[in-house]
């Protein structure tokens, strides 16, 4: 009880907690339009599932986080290449992280293309997406972000129950706002292909990460603010043009 009250550990709680649904945008934006294919009655079913598999997976993760620590050695090295190209070690997040950001970079990409076609081809494509298979790919990019996030909350605390509560906490967050996140990207066209976009910058720099470039996530999230920023100001001046009244005038007399 005594952990409770101590400032650190409290500290450390409130941090990891805001650091974890930051990390979270991503997954909700994905399955946000992934679900979007479903029929309207299934989408708040796919989040719900898809978001307390996220959880789960979490949970799971954080008691094998001595198994997750140890996908940080080096499983495969590729050698150099005439001493031009260096040899490059791969571990088990590498390669992990490195197949999510090539699905995440295909899936994005698709549904760009998709939302690009037009409503005819939108909706063919909508008739035939099946319930399991969104939930598959859902699953499979849950993964990676869940690795993703237990490492940052490994490497913030050493307190168990602090990664739980955090995690529990963020997922919540997650689990109220999805539907309005949801409704939202799919209520304006412009706002889902910068979402898309932002998923795009998502799986590169995920592969990046997988080639051990690492780059700060702050940048990523800062242009996507900013766009998004740009974009509400585009929104509004729209939307007072539209209430702006037209002023009719009688026109002159020709007599």
């Amino acid at each position: 009880m005594e952990l409770l009250v101590t400032p650190d550990v409290i500290i450390s709680l409130i941090t990891l907690t805001i650091l974890e649904i930051v990390l979270g945008i991503d997954n909700i934006i994905f399955i946000s339009i992934l679900v979007g294919r479903l029929p309207e009655r299934d989408q708040a079913k796919a989040r719900t599932i898809g978001l307390s598999l996220a959880l789960v997976l979490r949970i799971i993760f954080l008691f094998g986080a001595t198994w997750i620590a140890q996908l940080t050695t080096d499983l495969i090295t590729t050698p150099a290449i005439f001493g031009i190209i260096p040899s490059v070690g791969f571990s088990g997040r590498d390669l992990i992280m490195l197949a999510g950001g090539l699905f995440l970079l295909a899936k994005a990409t698709s549904e760009l293309h998709a939302k690009l076609e037009g409503n005819e081809h939108e909706g063919s494509a909508k008739a035939t997406a099946s319930f399991g298979s969104m939930i598959a790919q859902i699953i499979a990019l849950d993964l990676v972000f869940s690795i993703d996030s237990v490492i940052t909350a490994i490497g913030l605390t050493q307190h168990f129950w602090v990664m739980v509560v955090a995690v529990i906490i963020s997922v919540g967050v997650m689990q109220l706002s999805a539907g309005s996140i949801s409704r939202f990207i799919h209520r304006h066209p412009t706002v889902k292909v910068l979402a898309l976009a932002f998923l795009i910058m998502i799986g590169t720099l995920l592969v990046a990460e997988g080639f051990e470039v690492h780059v700060p996530k702050g940048y990523v999230y800062f242009a996507m603010a900013f766009s998004m920023g740009v974009e509400f100001l585009n929104m509004r001046l729209r939307a007072r043009s539209v209430a702006a009244p037209v002023e009719l005038r009688q026109p002159p007399y020709q007599g």
